[in-house]
Protein backbone atom coordinates (compact mmCIF):
# COMPACT_ATOMS: atom_id res chain seq x y z
CA UNK A 1 0.00 0.00 0.00
CA UNK A 2 2.81 2.45 0.83
CA UNK A 3 4.52 1.65 -2.48
CA UNK A 4 1.33 2.55 -4.40
CA UNK A 5 1.12 5.92 -2.62
CA UNK A 6 4.79 6.54 -3.33
CA UNK A 7 4.22 5.85 -7.04
CA UNK A 8 1.13 8.09 -7.17
CA UNK A 9 2.74 11.05 -5.39
CA UNK A 10 4.50 12.39 -8.53
CA UNK A 11 1.12 12.42 -10.28
CA UNK A 12 -0.47 14.46 -7.47
CA UNK A 13 2.31 17.02 -7.14
CA UNK A 14 1.18 19.27 -10.04
CA UNK A 15 -2.40 19.32 -8.74
CA UNK A 16 -1.22 20.21 -5.24
CA UNK A 17 1.03 22.95 -6.59
CA UNK A 18 -1.84 24.39 -8.65
CA UNK A 19 -4.25 24.40 -5.71
CA UNK A 20 -1.66 26.10 -3.50
CA UNK A 21 -0.79 28.76 -6.10
CA UNK A 22 -3.36 31.30 -4.85
CA UNK A 23 -1.60 31.28 -1.49
CA UNK A 24 1.71 32.48 -2.93
CA UNK A 25 2.37 36.19 -2.63
CA UNK A 26 3.42 38.37 -5.58
CA UNK A 27 7.00 38.22 -4.29
CA UNK A 28 6.91 34.40 -4.09
CA UNK A 29 6.40 34.37 -0.32
CA UNK A 30 3.66 32.28 1.20
CA UNK A 31 0.66 34.32 2.25
CA UNK A 32 -1.81 33.39 4.93
CA UNK A 33 -5.21 32.81 3.39
CA UNK A 34 -7.98 34.79 5.10
CA UNK A 35 -10.40 32.67 7.06
CA UNK A 36 -13.40 34.53 5.71
CA UNK A 37 -14.56 35.85 2.38
CA UNK A 38 -14.71 39.47 1.32
CA UNK A 39 -18.23 40.24 0.16
CA UNK A 40 -18.94 43.22 -2.08
CA UNK A 41 -22.65 43.43 -2.87
CA UNK A 42 -24.13 44.22 -6.28
CA UNK A 43 -23.79 47.89 -7.16
CA UNK A 44 -21.29 48.45 -4.33
CA UNK A 45 -17.59 49.29 -4.26
CA UNK A 46 -15.02 47.50 -2.06
CA UNK A 47 -14.29 50.70 -0.11
CA UNK A 48 -17.68 52.39 -0.65
CA UNK A 49 -15.96 54.94 -2.92
CA UNK A 50 -16.98 54.26 -6.53
CA UNK A 51 -15.50 56.75 -8.96
CA UNK A 52 -16.07 58.07 -12.48
CA UNK A 53 -13.51 58.35 -15.23
CA UNK A 54 -13.95 58.70 -18.99
CA UNK A 55 -17.73 58.77 -18.46
CA UNK A 56 -17.64 55.33 -16.81
CA UNK A 57 -18.48 54.45 -13.22
CA UNK A 58 -15.93 52.13 -11.60
CA UNK A 59 -16.70 49.83 -8.67
CA UNK A 60 -13.67 48.06 -7.22
CA UNK A 61 -14.84 44.50 -6.54
CA UNK A 62 -11.46 43.09 -5.50
CA UNK A 63 -8.72 45.44 -4.36
CA UNK A 64 -5.05 44.64 -4.72
CA UNK A 65 -4.91 45.37 -0.99
CA UNK A 66 -7.06 42.26 -0.44
CA UNK A 67 -4.55 39.88 -2.04
CA UNK A 68 -1.04 41.31 -1.64
CA UNK A 69 -1.27 43.01 -5.03
CA UNK A 70 -1.87 39.88 -7.10
CA UNK A 71 -4.82 41.44 -8.99
CA UNK A 72 -7.50 44.14 -8.97
CA UNK A 73 -11.00 43.75 -10.47
CA UNK A 74 -13.22 46.64 -11.57
CA UNK A 75 -16.92 46.42 -12.47
CA UNK A 76 -17.51 49.29 -14.90
CA UNK A 77 -20.75 50.87 -16.11
CA UNK A 78 -20.41 52.73 -19.41
CA UNK A 79 -23.27 54.94 -20.66
CA UNK A 80 -21.27 56.83 -23.33
CA UNK A 81 -19.39 55.72 -26.45
CA UNK A 82 -15.93 56.58 -25.17
CA UNK A 83 -12.83 54.69 -24.10
CA UNK A 84 -9.19 55.15 -23.18
CA UNK A 85 -6.50 56.26 -25.63
CA UNK A 86 -4.28 53.67 -27.28
CA UNK A 87 -1.93 52.58 -24.50
CA UNK A 88 0.00 49.67 -23.05
CA UNK A 89 0.79 48.44 -19.56
CA UNK A 90 4.45 47.86 -18.72
CA UNK A 91 3.84 45.87 -15.55
CA UNK A 92 0.56 43.96 -15.83
CA UNK A 93 -1.77 41.94 -18.04
CA UNK A 94 -5.35 43.13 -18.50
CA UNK A 95 -8.49 41.00 -18.84
CA UNK A 96 -11.87 42.23 -20.07
CA UNK A 97 -15.24 40.47 -19.74
CA UNK A 98 -18.29 42.05 -21.38
CA UNK A 99 -21.47 41.69 -19.29
CA UNK A 100 -23.77 43.97 -21.34
CA UNK A 101 -23.33 45.93 -24.55
CA UNK A 102 -20.79 45.78 -27.33
CA UNK A 103 -17.25 47.08 -27.67
CA UNK A 104 -14.66 47.59 -30.39
CA UNK A 105 -11.09 46.79 -29.34
CA UNK A 106 -7.78 47.44 -31.00
CA UNK A 107 -5.08 45.02 -29.84
CA UNK A 108 -1.83 45.57 -31.68
CA UNK A 109 -2.85 45.88 -35.34
CA UNK A 110 -6.00 43.78 -34.91
CA UNK A 111 -9.56 45.12 -34.51
CA UNK A 112 -11.92 42.92 -32.50
CA UNK A 113 -15.64 43.18 -31.70
CA UNK A 114 -16.79 41.95 -28.30
CA UNK A 115 -20.36 41.43 -27.11
CA UNK A 116 -21.95 40.14 -23.91
CA UNK A 117 -20.23 36.96 -22.74
CA UNK A 118 -16.98 37.61 -24.63
CA UNK A 119 -13.66 38.01 -22.86
CA UNK A 120 -10.28 39.26 -24.00
CA UNK A 121 -6.84 39.05 -22.42
CA UNK A 122 -4.23 41.65 -23.35
CA UNK A 123 -0.72 40.83 -22.21
CA UNK A 124 1.65 43.47 -20.85
CA UNK A 125 3.51 45.63 -23.38
CA UNK A 126 0.71 45.11 -25.96
CA UNK A 127 -0.83 48.30 -27.39
CA UNK A 128 -4.60 48.36 -26.96
CA UNK A 129 -7.65 50.61 -26.79
CA UNK A 130 -11.42 50.08 -26.73
CA UNK A 131 -14.66 51.97 -27.14
CA UNK A 132 -18.28 51.12 -26.43
CA UNK A 133 -20.24 50.79 -29.69
CA UNK A 134 -23.74 49.82 -28.53
CA UNK A 135 -26.62 52.04 -27.46
CA UNK A 136 -27.70 52.32 -23.82
CA UNK A 137 -25.75 51.23 -20.78
CA UNK A 138 -22.87 48.77 -21.17
CA UNK A 139 -21.08 46.89 -18.42
CA UNK A 140 -17.63 45.36 -18.45
CA UNK A 141 -15.46 43.65 -15.84
CA UNK A 142 -11.77 44.64 -16.07
CA UNK A 143 -8.95 42.90 -14.21
CA UNK A 144 -5.28 43.85 -13.96
CA UNK A 145 -2.78 41.22 -12.88
CA UNK A 146 -0.75 41.99 -10.91
CA UNK A 147 -2.66 44.93 -9.52
CA UNK A 148 0.37 47.21 -9.71
CA UNK A 149 -0.67 50.84 -9.41
CA UNK A 150 -3.86 50.62 -11.48
CA UNK A 151 -6.33 51.07 -8.63
CA UNK A 152 -4.44 54.14 -7.42
CA UNK A 153 -4.27 55.49 -10.97
CA UNK A 154 -8.00 55.19 -11.63
CA UNK A 155 -8.96 56.59 -8.24
CA UNK A 156 -6.71 59.65 -8.61
CA UNK A 157 -6.41 60.48 -12.33
CA UNK A 158 -9.65 62.49 -12.21
CA UNK A 159 -7.99 64.94 -9.82
CA UNK A 160 -5.40 66.05 -12.40
CA UNK A 161 -5.93 69.67 -13.47
CA UNK A 162 -5.15 68.88 -17.13
CA UNK A 163 -7.38 66.03 -18.38
CA UNK A 164 -6.01 66.09 -21.94
CA UNK A 165 -4.07 63.06 -23.14
CA UNK A 166 -0.86 65.10 -22.91
CA UNK A 167 -1.79 66.19 -19.38
CA UNK A 168 -2.23 62.56 -18.31
CA UNK A 169 0.82 61.13 -20.11
CA UNK A 170 3.45 61.62 -17.35
CA UNK A 171 1.00 60.51 -14.65
CA UNK A 172 0.24 57.35 -16.61
CA UNK A 173 3.98 56.57 -16.91
CA UNK A 174 4.30 56.70 -13.11
CA UNK A 175 1.56 54.06 -12.92
CA UNK A 176 2.97 51.54 -15.41
CA UNK A 177 1.16 52.79 -18.52
CA UNK A 178 2.41 54.31 -21.71
CA UNK A 179 -0.06 56.37 -23.77
CA UNK A 180 0.62 55.76 -27.45
CA UNK A 181 -2.18 57.43 -29.37
CA UNK A 182 -5.74 58.66 -29.56
CA UNK A 183 -8.92 56.90 -28.38
CA UNK A 184 -10.88 54.75 -30.83
CA UNK A 185 -14.02 56.10 -32.47
CA UNK A 186 -17.23 54.12 -32.02
CA UNK A 187 -17.72 53.83 -35.82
Amino acid sequence: MQRRLFLQLPLLTPALAFSAAPLAGSDGSTAVSPQKGILVKAGQDRSNKPFKWLDATFHVKVSGQDNEGRFVIFDTLRPEKVGPPLHLHTDCDEWFFVIDGEFKFQVGDETLRLKAGDSLTVLKDTPHAFVKTSEGMARMIVMHQPAGKMEEYFRTVTQLPDQSIEGRRAYAEKHGMRILGQPLKAD
